[in-house]
C-alpha cells in the first residue's frame, strides 16, 4: 500500500470500528441486539463514507483497495467467531434432546425451508446467477436459520436463559443451526462455482479432523507444570490450526466458515478446563469484540437501499411475510405437538424467529458463491434485521398480555406445564 492508500485504510477502519461501537450501544439502549445496530451502521456507511461518490477524501484515493482489506480483517473475525460457536456448541443437545427440543427444531427448520423454496421460485430467473435450483434451495436454507448466538444474548438479557422455556429453546436453536449449516454446505457443494471434484474430499477432511487433528490438539494443548506462558502458546496453536482449517475448506470449495465451525466442534475438551477459559476469552475478545463488528458493518455496506424499486419492495414484503409466518408457525406447531401450553409455544415461536448473525453470514456466503445477486442479498439482509428487531417488542407484548410464569419466571427456572389432553 502506498502512503495515501494506507491512510485511507486506517481512517476507514477507525470509522467502521467507531460507528460499529456507537450503533451497537444505541441498539442495546433500545432493547435490540448489537448486530442490528452494526448492520444499520454498515447500510449508512455504504451510501456515505464508503461510497465511491462521496467521502472526505473525494477522488484522491480509490476505495476499491480499502474494501478488500476491511473484508479480510472482517473474515478473520468471522472465522474466530465461528470457531467459538463450534467449540461452545452443546453436544448433549444433539445426543440427548428431548421430544420438545426435537419437535421445535424440526418444525422451525422444515416449514420455513419449504416456504423459502416456494417463495423463491418466481424470482429465480431474475436473481439466481448460478441457476434456479441453487437459488431456490439457498433461499430456503437462508430463511430456515435461527441465530443461536443472538438468541442466547436475548435470553440472558431477559433473564430467561435458566427457565425451562429458555433452555429447550436454546437446544432447539442449536439443532436448527447445525441443520442449517449442513444444508448450506450441501447447497454450496452442489451449486457453488468451485471445482466439483474437490468437494468429494470433504468427508475425508472431516475424518482427518476427528481422527488426527483432535488427538494432536489434545497433546499440544495438554497443560505442563514446567511450561510458562501456556495460554499465549495455546492461542498460537489454536489460531494456526483454525486458519489452516479455513484454508482447507476454501480449497475444497466449501466456504471457510465451515472449516472454522468444524475445527471448533472437534476441539478436545477433557482435561483442558483452564485453557478453555483463558483461550476462549482471548479468542472471543479479539474476534467478536473487535473484528466481528467490522464484518457486520462491511456486510451492511453491501445493502443499497437507494436501488430499491417497486419490484424490490414487493420481493421484500413477500420474503418477510414468508420468513416470519413459516418460522413462527413451524416452531409453534412443533411446540404444541410436543405438549406445550399455548403461551409457552407462542414464546418459543417468537424466539425462534430471531435470525440476525446466522442469516447475515449465510447470505454473504451465498453472494460470494454466486447463488444470489446483490439485489436479493440486500432484500434478505433487511429481512434478517427486521426479524431480529421484532423479537424484543413481541416478547414485551407477550408480557403485557400476561405471559406464563415459565416465560418470565425466576432464574432458577420453572417447570413446564403440558397442555391438557384433548
Amino acid at each position: 500500500m502506498k502512503g495515501d492508500e494506507a491512510a485511507v485504510f486506517f481512517l476507514a477502519f477507525a470509522v467502521v470500528l467507531g460507528l460499529a461501537r456507537l450503533f451497537s450501544a444505541a441498539a442495546r439502549r433500545v432493547g435490540q441486539p448489537s448486530v442490528v445496530g452494526e448492520i444499520v451502521a454498515g447500510i449508512l456507511l455504504g451510501s456515505t463514507l464508503l461510497s465511491d461518490t462521496w467521502g472526505p477524501w473525494g477522488e484522491t484515493v480509490a476505495l476499491d483497495g480499502v474494501r478488500p482489506l476491511l473484508g479480510a480483517l472482517a473474515n478473520v473475525g468471522l472465522a474466530m467467531f465461528m470457531f467459538v460457536i463450534g467449540y461452545e456448541m452443546d453436544h448433549s443437545a444433539f445426543l440427548g434432546s428431548g421430544r420438545t427440543t426435537l419437535s421445535v427444531a424440526a418444525g422451525s427448520t422444515l416449514v420455513p425451508l419449504a416456504g423459502g423454496c416456494l417463495v423463491a421460485l418466481p424470482f429465480a430467473a431474475e436473481h439466481g446467477p448460478s441457476g434456479s435450483a441453487g437459488f431456490v434451495l439457498f433461499t430456503g436454507v437462508a430463511l430456515s436459520v435461527t441465530a443461536f448466538p443472538v438468541l442466547a444474548r436475548i435470553l440472558a438479557d431477559r433473564r430467561m436463559n435458566r427457565t425451562a422455556v429458555g433452555r429447550f429453546t436454546m437446544a432447539a436453536a442449536a439443532v436448527n443451526d447445525l441443520a442449517a449449516w449442513v444444508l448450506l454446505a450441501g447447497v454450496v457443494a452442489c451449486f457453488g462455482s468451485a471445482d466439483q471434484w474437490r468437494v468429494t474430499l470433504l468427508p475425508l477432511y472431516l475424518l482427518v479432523l476427528v481422527s488426527v487433528v483432535r488427538p494432536l490438539m489434545a497433546r499440544l494443548l495438554r497443560p505442563r507444570e514446567t511450561e510458562e506462558g501456556r495460554p499465549t502458546s495455546a492461542i498460537v496453536v489454536v489460531t494456526t490450526g483454525l486458519m489452516a482449517s479455513c484454508a482447507a475448506t476454501e480449497w475444497l470449495g466449501v466456504h471457510f466458515v465451515f472449516g472454522a465451525f468444524a475445527f471448533g466442534a472437534v476441539m478436545p475438551r477433557a482435561g483442558l478446563d483452564r485453557l478453555r477459559v483463558e483461550v476462549m476469552e482471548r479468542m472471543e475478545m479479539a474476534g467478536t469484540q473487535v473484528l466481528l463488528p467490522v464484518y457486520f458493518v462491511v456486510a451492511g455496506t453491501g445493502v443499497n437501499l437507494a436501488a430499491f424499486d417497486g419490484s424490490s419492495m414487493g420481493l421484500l414484503v413477500a420474503a418477510l411475510v414468508v420468513a416470519v409466518s413459516t418460522k413462527m408457525s413451524g416452531a409453534y406447531l412443533g411446540a404444541r405437538t410436543s405438549g406445550l401450553q399455548r403461551d409457552d409455544a407462542l414464546t418459543v415461536s417468537i424466539l425462534m424467529n430471531t435470525r440476525g448473525l446466522a442469516e447475515v453470514v449465510i447470505l454473504t456466503v451465498g453472494l460470494r458463491m454466486g447463488l444470489i445477486d446483490e439485489e436479493f442479498y440486500s432484500v434478505l439482509i433487511v429481512v434478517a434485521v427486521l426479524t431480529t428487531a421484532m423479537t424484543g417488542p413481541l416478547l414485551r407484548l407477550m408480557r403485557r398480555e400476561g405471559g406464563t410464569a415459565t416465560t418470565h419466571g425466576p432464574e432458577t427456572g420453572a417447570v413446564l406445564t403440558p397442555a391438557p389432553p384433548a
